[in-house]
């Protein structure tokens, strides 16, 4: 590497990976959940958010790794 990585590129240049945006269906012990993932469930790990029911998390190689959207879910990751 001859400079600085180029990290306003729209893929993680660690990975190539895009974090994409999804709804928390489930919330499941040990800090995952359940999001929909274009129509199919899918397990992720929601350790690192305070997320609930509902809310639109921002998923990068299943971790989610910011709350975009706050549902009307009660229930707290």
């Amino acid at each position: 590497m001859t400079g600085p990585a180029d990290c306003s590129a729209e893929v993680c240049v660690t990975c190539s990976d895009e974090a994409v945006p999804m709804t928390v269906i489930r919330l499941l012990d040990a800090g995952l959940a359940i999001v929909d993932a274009g129509g199919l469930p899918e397990e992720i790990s929601v350790a690192l958010v305070d997320s609930s029911v509902g809310d639109t998390v921002l998923v990068h190689a299943k971790e989610a790794i910011a709350v975009i959207a706050r549902g009307s879910g009660d229930e707290r990751a």
